[in-house]
Formats: C-alpha cells, sequence, structure tokens
C-alpha cells in the first residue's frame, strides 16, 4: 500500500507506505502543511507510523518531520551530513537567497525531532513496520541525498527525493549540490535498477526507470 500527495507552496510529494490496512506505516519526506492529509490518511486505514523517512534536508521536505515525529512517537531518519538542516534548513543558503531576519526565524522555527537516528551506511536495509527498506546515498543534490528501495516479490519502488525526477534530475545550485555526485549517483545507485522499477520522486509525476533511461534528456550518454 503506497499512497501520496503533494504538501505546501513546493508541492513536495509526501508518502505513506505500509503493507495493508490497518498495520504500521511509514511516512516519507512530510513537507510543508502535511498533517491534516497525514492524519486523514492514517486514521481512514487505521494506520500508526512507524518512522518518517527523509530523502534529504531542504525545508519543503522536512517541514513536518519534527512534528509528524513527535506526534505518533517514532524516530525520524536522515542521513548525517543533512541532519544540520533539520535545525535550520537555510544554514547555508547565506544571504543571497535569504536575509538575515529570515535566517533568525527558520532558526527559531525548527528543531529536531525527539528520536533521530543516522542513515550512516550506504545500502543498509532497515526493517520498519514489516517492511524492509534499503537506504542508497545519492549525493549530489545534497551532500546527504539518499533513496529509499522497497521490493515486494518480483515489484520493486524507489523514493528518489530531488535525485531523480520524471524526465528530469534535481538542481544542483543550492548549497552542497554537484552536478557531477548527482549524475554519478544516478548511474550508479539507479540506472541499475530494473526497467520495471518504479520511480516515486519529491515533485511531480511517478515514472519507472526505463522510462527515464529511454526518455529523460539528461541521462543521454551516461550508460
Amino acid at each position: 500500500m503506497v499512497t501520496g500527495f503533494p504538501a505546501g507552496m513546493l508541492a513536495c510529494n509526501c508518502y505513506v507506505l505500509a503493507r495493508r490496512a490497518g498495520t504500521d506505516a511509514i511516512i516519507v519526506d512530510p513537507g510543508q502543511r502535511a498533517i491534516g492529509r497525514l492524519q486523514q490518511i492514517l486514521d481512514d486505514n487505521h494506520l500508526t507510523p512507524a518512522a518518517v523517512l527523509l530523502t534529504h534536508g531542504h525545508v519543503d521536505h522536512i517541514w513536518s518531520a519534527q512534528k509528524v515525529a513527535d506526534m505518533y512517537g517514532c524516530p525520524a531518519y536522515i542521513h548525517p551530513e543533512d541532519r544540520f538542516m533539520l535545525t535550520n534548513p537555510i544554514k547555508d543558503f547565506g544571504r543571497g537567497f535569504f536575509g538575515g531576519l529570515a535566517q533568525i526565524a527558520f532558526g527559531a522555527l525548527f528543531r529536531e525531532p525527539r528520536q533521530v537516528i543516522e542513515l550512516d551506511k550506504d545500502g543498509d536495509k532497515v526493517e520498519l513496520g514489516g517492511i524492509t527498506v534499503t537506504v542508497d546515498h545519492t549525493p549530489g543534490h545534497t551532500r546527504g541525498s539518499v533513496v529509499f528501495r522497497v521490493s515486494e516479490g518480483p515489484d520493486e519502488v524507489v523514493f528518489t527525493g530531488d535525485t531523480l525526477f520524471r524526465q528530469s534530475v534535481g538542481r544542483t545550485d543550492l548549497p552542497g549540490g554537484s552536478g557531477r555526485d548527482l549524475l554519478g549517483s544516478i548511474v550508479t545507485k539507479l540506472l541499475v535498477l530494473d526497467d520495471d522499477t518504479v520511480v516515486l520522486p519529491g515533485h511531480g509525476e511517478k515514472s519507472t526507470i526505463g522510462h527515464e533511461r529511454r526518455t529523460n534528456p539528461f541521462l543521454e550518454g551516461l550508460y
């Protein structure tokens, strides 16, 4: 069972993953204004959050992470390179992106969830709510970007955050970004997956690895 919805002004896709109704659930990237819709999905399907998984630390992806994790008493998982963004997601952006008052305001607005677990092992498998999640470190959009892979029989789903979109890739001009690292991550961690692997990105519509291999203009000549 996988469902998702765009949250907030930047329409970050928040996903809910569970084996079936009435079980534990995994929340991926609860962004701005995600609480109401999340509660409705959880209540309608009698789901109990077991974890909040964060693909990276940008504000549109972590906005509601602390509220969701602490409300349901579950841990939030994030790569150690992006953990600092849980308390100030625009810390490295500087005055060229946001004024000093905005820096102070954001610093006061955000705090870490009570339980934070660092995803510090590339390729590690985490057991959550009866679901095995494989965590792949995919730097490029941020230094601590990761993707989450879940397999059920022959079917595989990958939550790609802002690393890979439908016919596009994540931007690399923000602090911690690297175009070379991003393309390297996509080649070594995503294009090695089967063509029918479903891609659930951080923004926009779903896709498959095969579709991106054939049609994504940013990936031409990379494989």
